[in-house]
């Protein structure tokens, strides 16, 4: 959790700037491995430090300016990032029991955004498609509420990932808001974010359950969507 940032124009400084991949380039996220969600990290000048279980921790330095390049993708979007090297790759493949590599997007240039909902210039990191993910506290409480009278244990934010959770607005007041600022920083909001398995996903032990995933179905569904935050630009 940070008290501030600051903000490029793929998203928060440092954020969503690493990635684990495949044998074939193809990102690996918690909607297959949910025990990613153990992995325990923290970013410092130039690096990442990595532990999960009591394993032994790491730390993996930025790969340095002319690292080995490899082609990734993520989703529909393919491009280039730097690979982070062996002992890296070896530690992932070996808490995953699978092989595995990690890379660092070296250029943040590389990656638009969708042109549906972005101009041209508009770039996003490793992030599923937008710079920034805003989420309300406003909105939690009230889902905790309609889970909470149905018998269902409330879930923490951190079931949603957001990279900004702005608190004081009603519920769901989020859904009408097309343009905010936050310091100095405008945004535009892109489309609102449809949720996935991720959301059932505990956050440090990476079981899942049903919530909230279910009680977005029967409340939050827009066309195919189950809506909880919204994408910033």
């Amino acid at each position: 959790d940070l008290e501030e940032s600051f903000v490029e124009p793929c998203g928060l400084a440092d954020d969503r700037r690493w990635l684990l991949v495949d044998e074939e380039g193809r990102f690996v996220s918690q909607r297959e491995e949910p025990s990613l969600a153990r992995v325990v990290n923290s970013c410092g000048p130039g690096c990442i430090r990595v532990s999960a279980d009591g394993r032994t921790g790491l730390v993996i330095a930025e790969p340095p300016a002319g690292a080995a390049l490899i082609k990734v993708r993520v989703w529909g979007d393919a491009l280039l990032a730097a690979a982070a090297g062996p002992e890296a790759d070896a530690w992932f493949s070996a808490f995953l029991g699978r092989p595995v590599r990690l890379v660092h997007l070296d250029d943040p240039t590389r990656r638009p955004v969708d042109p549906q909902y972005g101009r041209d210039g508009d770039v996003v990191s490793f992030a599923d498609g937008y710079p920034l993910l805003l989420t309300s506290a406003g909105s939690l409480g009230e889902l905790g509420d309609w889970l909470a009278a149905n018998g269902e244990i409330p879930v923490p934010m951190t079931r949603f990932r957001p990279s900004v959770v702005v608190a004081g607005a009603p519920p769901w007041a989020e859904d009408g808001w097309r343009r905010i600022r936050i310091g100095a920083v405008p945004f535009r909001v892109a489309k609102p974010c449809g949720r996935c398995v991720v959301t059932t996903t505990d956050q440090i032990t990476g079981e899942r359950g049903r919530q909230p995933l279910t009680m977005l179905g029967q409340r939050r569904r827009f066309g195919k969507e189950l809506v909880f935050g919204q994408n910033l630009i």
